[in-house]
This record gives structure tokens, C-alpha cells and sequence, in this order.
């Protein structure tokens, strides 16, 4: 009897947890979708990033200024104090970050009004859409808009999540004389357990920029930083002297897990 009692109790709190959480994800209902914009910045430190003419200092007290950088985001979520969350919606939730063409950096977005204190999202592309058939992906996720930005790797069939390339007198000289590093991390684990998995889920807190208060009519705004020297600076240090160079290898790992602290809640303009 007492087994039974027990069991019983097990079961019960068991199912009063999964009613809890799938009630904690389903997003605010019968309200329509208003505009909320996320504005990207990227930096070095406290200074802004400017391509190809400001020189920066790594971790390793390596100088190096930036040719290029580009990132994917995508898989948007809002999390409201309440427990509730809003995922975005699928085909509108995969963005280009472009250092060299601003507009890019402005995410527009539609969300249910009302207050959201956490945004979650991907820094990269999800398995689903690096396998799905080529005619689904529309957008950036193009293949052949991807190659032209050359965010996609035709050989591997994949998309370049990250890439950052500039100079350095720590990268070694090639052969027209030029000191390159550059970093072109993706990977999204395939189907096997053992393949690099370099997708990145980030979580910002945005209680202490201030909640965001979505309302119609009101454009608000989470402007967001990303800060490349984090790049280097992490669990582990990345060297351009000892590593100039990272692609699709088991150290674009280390790489990929400084690049997902670079991103902060820097304010939110409601």
C-alpha cells in the first residue's frame, strides 16, 4: 500500500511538472504581433569597430586590425517575467550580421506586445536547415546568397558561422607579402555525435538595460554589443601567431566557445 501511495505521488508530481512547463512555454496569447527591433553593434573593447584602418590588441598582446566579420543569428525566443516565452516565427528568425553593411545589423521583428526580460538565440544555423533540401532556404540561408558572402562552404555543405579576417604582424608572411589571419567558424554536428557541433545558444539577461516593453505604435529597441576581442579571450587565449588561421578543425571548438561571450545587453529603448 505504502509503494502504491508513493507511486502514485511520483506520477502525480511528475505530471503536474510537465503541465507546468509546457504552460511556461507557450507564448502570450490573443495578442497581435507588433514590431520590436534588435540593433547589433559591434565593438573591440570600448571602442567601435572600424574595418580595414583601426588597429586593436588580443589577449596575447598581438595588434591586428579587422578586414572583415561576419555571423549568422537566428532562432529568436523572449522570455517574459511570468515563465511564459514567444518563439519567433521560424522562416523569419535567420539574419546575416555585416560589419561592412549596417543595415544589416538591424533585426526587425514581431513579437506579442507586452514585457520580456530575456532573449535567447543561436549564433549559427541549426541542423534542420543545413540539411534541409537547397529550394527551402530562402533569404541568407541561399546557398548561392551564402557563397557570395561566403558564409557557406560548398564542400562541406554547410554554413560558415562566424567569420573574422583581418591583418596582423603576428599572423606569418604569405606569399604576396601579406601578414592574414582569418577564422572561419561553422559546423553544426551532422549526424554523428563526434562531428564539431560549433553552434552557440546565448542567453541575455535584459533586466539591467531595462525590460523591454513591446506596445504597438512603439518601436522598441534591444540594442545588443558584440565585443570581438572575446574572440580571442576566453577558456582559451587564441593566439594569431599560433593560430593565424581556423577553419573547419577541432580547434574552431575553442574559438567558437570564446565568440559566444562576446555578446551583451548594452540598453533597451522602449
Amino acid at each position: 500500500m505504502k509503494i502504491s501511495y508513493k507511486l502514485t505521488l511520483l506520477i502525480l508530481l511528475v505530471v503536474l511538472f510537465l503541465a507546468s512547463a509546457k504552460k511556461a512555454e507557450e507564448p502570450p496569447k490573443g495578442k497581435e504581433l507588433v514590431d520590436l527591433i534588435l540593433q547589433f553593434d559591434n565593438v573591440a573593447g570600448n571602442k567601435d569597430l572600424v574595418l580595414n584602418s583601426v588597429d586593436y590588441t588580443n589577449a596575447s598582446g598581438e595588434s591586428f586590425n579587422v578586414s572583415q566579420l561576419q555571423y549568422f543569428v537566428s532562432n529568436m525566443k523572449f522570455l517574459c517575467p511570468n515563465g511564459k516565452q514567444f518563439t519567433v516565427n521560424q522562416e523569419d528568425s535567420y539574419f546575416l550580421i555585416q560589419e561592412h553593411e549596417p543595415a544589416t545589423q538591424t533585426l526587425k521583428l514581431k513579437v506579442p506586445a507586452g514585457e520580456y526580460n530575456k532573449l535567447t538565440f543561436l549564433v549559427g544555423v541549426d541542423s534542420l536547415r543545413n540539411t534541409m533540401p537547397i529550394d527551402k532556404r530562402k533569404g541568407v540561408l541561399d546557398p548561392s546568397n551564402s557563397m557570395d558572402n561566403g558564409m557557406y562552404w560548398s564542400w562541406n555543405s554547410g554554413y560558415i558561422f562566424f567569420k573574422m579576417e583581418g591583418t596582423s604582424n603576428a599572423a606569418p608572411e604569405d606569399p604576396t607579402g601579406n601578414r592574414r589571419f582569418r577564422y572561419h567558424i561553422g559546423g553544426f554536428g551532422g549526424y554523428s555525435a563526434r562531428t564539431i557541433n560549433n553552434i552557440k545558444a546565448i542567453t541575455l539577461d535584459l533586466s539591467k538595460g531595462g525590460i523591454v516593453k513591446v506596445k504597438k505604435g512603439r518601436n522598441a529597441t534591444i540594442h545588443i554589443k558584440a565585443d570581438i576581442l572575446k574572440t580571442f579571450n576566453g577558456a582559451s587565449n587564441l593566439s594569431i601567431a599560433g593560430h593565424p588561421s581556423v577553419m573547419f578543425s577541432e580547434y574552431s571548438v575553442n574559438v567558437a566557445n570564446n565568440f559566444s561571450k562576446m555578446f551583451f545587453h548594452d540598453r533597451t529603448v522602449n
